[in-house]
Formats: structure tokens, sequence, C-alpha cells
């Protein structure tokens, strides 16, 4: 089956309001096609040589330009170095894909 390069990302923000404002963004401008926000994950982590823990929100956004949102996120996200996973779909029910990809029938962009 053909189907058009999907990845899905994995984000984290400071907060459920910057991480609407961040998906907003990337879906007005075409980065994304859905972000779902995950409220009040745990992280733990080492920073600056400090270990740290911080209460973010998740998100995890479905794309087929995951090359421009790797270049776009940096300059719209409040952290220094934000978390951006791409992982590659490997499978998935044809018509959402093509959804994904702006290719579904009605899709606009």
């Amino acid at each position: 089956m053909s189907n058009p390069k999907i990845q899905v990302c994995l984000m984290t923000a400071p907060s459920f309001e910057k991480a609407e404002e961040i998906a907003r963004q990337l879906l007005q401008e075409g980065l994304v096609a859905c972000v779902n926000l995950v409220p009040k994950v745990v992280s733990l982590y080492h920073w600056k040589g400090e270990l740290c823990r911080d209460e973010e929100v998740l998100m995890v956004a479905k794309t087929s330009r995951g090359e421009a949102l790797l270049e776009r996120l940096p300059q719209i996200h409040p952290y220094e170095v934000p978390e951006l996973l791409l992982l590659p779909v490997e499978a998935g029910l044809p018509a959402y894909l093509h959804w994904v990809a702006g290719l579904a029938p009605g899709q606009s962009g």
C-alpha cells in the first residue's frame, strides 16, 4: 500500500495555554493536521547539571511535514531546546493517513 510519509510528533509545553497557542499556530501554518493536548504530564530530566521536575503538557501531533516542523517549532516555542521527536507511522487507516497528508476529499490546503 502506498501511503504518504506520515509522522507522529511528540512535543511538550510549559502550560496548557502555551501548548494550545503553539498547536493553533502550527495548524494555521499547515504544518500539522491534528494536535492532542495531554495536560499534567510530569517530566523528570537533567538540565544544565541539575535534576529537574516539571509539570508540562504533552503535545501529540500528526503531520506529513516533519522537516518543516523541525525548522519552525524552535522559532515559536519558549524553551531554549524544545522537545520534538518525529516518529514514523508504519501503517494506519488509509483514509486517516490521507487526511493527515491533506489528500482526503474536501480537505483544504
